[in-house]
């Protein structure tokens, strides 16, 4: 799958001609409007709290940190975000170009996915920020160097054996707060509410994340689950999901799109506390705040919106532990070892 991270440092000479655009902040929008000269207010369930269901989408060209070219540049002008736009507009017709591939073939390179099937976005995020980090304010994950020497030594053996890969690769799971990390495709998610549940169904591996509202406690700190023991409450019109009891298996992210951060494996002392807030007929505001003292130096926010898509159709994602990819990928690199000479790294 492509990464999304060299879009704006491509376009650094643009960027340095523009003064800095505005404060990091997703609430400062204008009140949505219904109609002529008529707010626009929080439709309610008949419990009275904000009816958050439909099915939303987030594919952007908004990478999950900021280049470090942008320094403290939290936002774009409109003229930048434009012209980046129509960058990456032509960065996809090139790709499209039936002759782009033929010279890939020439080269044996036979490719992936044709562009039909991604969905990686061809906006920035409507707020303009320049990443999804929010803090720090820099726009970065404050990963330790040790994490990101674990991170180093699986992905170099991915090939080895699958309890190297991914639980993304292997079907399993995309963990959390990866579910929601937009990737090249499958940026959707399907919300459904009752009196005691919101249960978020994610296009990407068909999963669903069941979220309790009853005030039940936590799950005892012996039991520990691949995307951890989540509860749900309302503060105002805002639900707030708590989220501690992980293990020490998945990954804080796995697509490409997540740049060097994809890989940075999670502990047992991961608590996320997730903010889902209907500001609008079509947006809801998706906060995120990720403390992790054995990986993180200090703890790191997401934030961008979620596009409620009425015409999206969700289709089933047939991916499924143990699936033929996994053989396949093993058995290319067996394939290697043998007729290049590369040895194969011990446990």
């Amino acid at each position: 799958m492509r990464g999304h991270l060299g879009w704006l440092a491509a376009s650094m000479p643009l960027v340095a001609t523009v003064a800095l655009s505005g404060s990091a902040s997703l609430g400062a929008q204008a009140p949505a409007r219904s109609g002529a000269d008529r707010p626009w207010t929080v439709p309610r369930t008949p419990e009275g709290h904000p009816d958050l269901q439909g099915v939303w989408t987030n594919a952007t060209l908004t990478p999950l940190e900021r280049p470090r070219q942008l320094a403290d540049r939290a936002f774009l002008t409109e003229k930048e975000a434009a012209a980046l736009e129509a960058q990456a507009a032509g960065r996809q017709a090139t790709a499209d170009d039936s002759r782009t591939r033929e010279q890939a073939l020439a080269k044996g390179d036979i490719g992936s996915y044709n562009q039909f099937w991604f969905d990686s976005g061809t906006t920035v995020l409507a707020t303009r920020q320049t990443s999804l980090v929010i803090d720090p304010p820099d726009g970065r994950v404050p990963v330790r160097p040790e994490a990101e020497a674990r991170r180093d030594a699986a992905l170099a053996r991915s090939t080895d054996e699958p309890e190297f890969m991914s639980m993304w690769d292997r079907c399993i799971s995309r963990g959390v707060p990866g579910w929601i990390i937009p990737a090249g495709y499958n940026n959707a998610y399907q919300i459904v509410q009752t009196s005691g549940y919101v249960v978020i169904h994610s296009e990407m591996i068909h999963d669903a994340r069941i979220i309790p509202l009853d005030e039940r406690p936590p799950l005892p700190p012996t039991v520990r689950l691949l995307e951890g023991d989540s509860r749900g409450r309302w503060e105002g019109d805002t639900l707030v999901v708590e989220t501690t009891n992980f293990g020490d298996r998945n990954w804080i992210a796995t697509s490409a799109a997540s740049g060097r951060i994809k890989g940075i494996p999670q502990s047992p002392a991961l608590r996320i506390v997730e903010r889902f807030t209907r500001v609008a007929p079509d947006r809801i505001d998706y906060e995120a705040r990720i403390e992790d003292p054995q990986v993180f130096t200090r703890p790191w926010t997401l934030a961008f919106p979620l596009t409620r898509d009425d015409e999206y159709r969700i289709y089933e994602y047939a991916c499924h532990e143990g699936n033929r990819a996994i053989e396949g990928v093993l058995r290319g690199a067996r394939y290697q070892e043998r007729t290049e000479g590369k040895p194969r790294r011990e446990r």
